[in-house]
Order: structure tokens, then sequence, then C-alpha cells
């Protein structure tokens, strides 16, 4: 008899999550010297070994281990992007940032934020990608996508995701995250949990110290 927790039905595809994961060490790069921490050859290298690591785990069925190496990216991400805002406030309060860098580092730490807490969504919610795949269809979880709340139109009594085992992939999150970024709220996904709740609140005041305090800041030093 097989094991239904082992078994997955519908796999979901990780290429979006690992390219996010490539894209935010490419922003590390882009970051000035000064608001970069460690070698970024050195990140760089560790991510790319966690993520190959994190694939293998998954095709082989360990999902505990592969469920660390998620963990673990994200953190080293999130620790990367605290420093670089971190490094720019400081950099805004001692005038010791050019215009024209506030700018770019603002803008590369804005896009960070939201694939970093796009990924944290991505692994949280509802146990992590690995638990929603081996799921009939996603009916509960920290965000209330509009696909569980919409009747289906040919079976009574069900969801479209009940119907047609809709699971949220990256993409999904990442549209949150980027809402929440952008309108410093969530949009057509309201927030279901407590965690969800602070995750959104702390994002939200990351998006709003790099748009909003270091961008006008630049643009009166221009």
């Amino acid at each position: 008899m097989t094991d239904p927790l082992t078994e997955i039905d519908r796999p979901e595809p990780r290429w979006p999550a690992m390219i996010a994961a490539a894209s935010a060490v490419a922003l590390h790069f882009a970051l000035p010297d000064d608001m970069r921490y460690g070698p970024p050859w050195i990140v760089a290298g560790l991510i790319g070994a966690m993520v190959m690591l994190a694939a293998v785990t998954r095709n082989r069925g360990l999902h505990h281990l592969n469920n660390v190496l998620g963990y673990s990216i994200i953190g080293i991400l999130t620790l990367g992007m605290c420093y670089g805002v971190g490094s720019l406030v400081l950099g805004v309060v001692n005038h010791t940032a050019k215009a024209g860098e506030l700018l770019r580092s603002a803008s590369i730490l804005w896009l960070t934020n939201v694939i970093v807490f796009a990924s944290l969504y991505w692994r949280l919610d509802a146990g992590g990608p690995n638990a929603r795949e081996r799921r009939d269809a996603h009916t509960e979880g920290a965000f209330l996508f509009p696909q569980m709340t919409y009747e289906s139109p040919t079976v009574e009594d069900l969801t479209i995701a009940e119907e047609k085992g809709w699971r949220p992939h990256f993409i999904d999150y990442l549209f949150v995250a980027f809402n929440t970024s952008t309108a410093f709220s969530p949009t057509d996904a309201p927030v279901l949990s407590k965690w969800a709740k602070l995750a959104m609140m702390v994002q939200a005041i990351i998006s709003f110290t790099t748009v909003v305090l270091i961008g006008a800041r630049a643009v009166n030093i221009l």
C-alpha cells in the first residue's frame, strides 16, 4: 500500500523558485560593495550548491531535508537583504551615499524584498510545496486565493480548487508579495493566519523604507 505522505500526486514545478533564488543572488552582486555582506562569490556558490541539493533531495523524496535546505536558502537571502537595507539607511543618515547609488540600491533591495517574501510565503503556506502537492486540492492555508472561494460552475457544493485539484504555485505567492510591496496591503488574496500578517507587515515596512524614504532622499539630492 502506498504511503499518502510520500506519494506525490501532481508535482509542483520548482524552476520558478530556482530562478527567483538565482535572481536574488544576481541582485546581490549588483549592490555596492559596502552594502554586501561577505564575498559575493561565496554567497553565490553556497546558494547555488544548496539549490542543486534541494532539487536532488526533492527528486529522491527526502522532503524533510528539502525543507531544511529551502529555509536555509531563504535565510541567507534574508540576511543579505537586511544587511543591504541597514547599510542603505546608514548611508542616508550619514550622507555618505550618492543620489544615483541610492536610487539603484533602493530599486535592487525592493526587488529582493519581493523575491525573498514570495519565497517565504511559498515555503510556509499550508506546510510548504511538498505538503501541498500531496493533497487533493488546496482548500485552506494562510492566504485565501480566489480559486478557493469561487463555486464550480459544473459541480454543486464544490469550489474550483476542489473540482480541479488546484494548488497555488510560486507565481501566485510572487503576485502576493509584489502587491504587498507595491500597495503595502494584500489585494486579491486576503490574509488569514497570524504569521502571514506579521510577515506582510515586515515586508511592507521594508518596501516603505526603500521606496518612499530612500527614494525621496535621493530625489532631493538630485
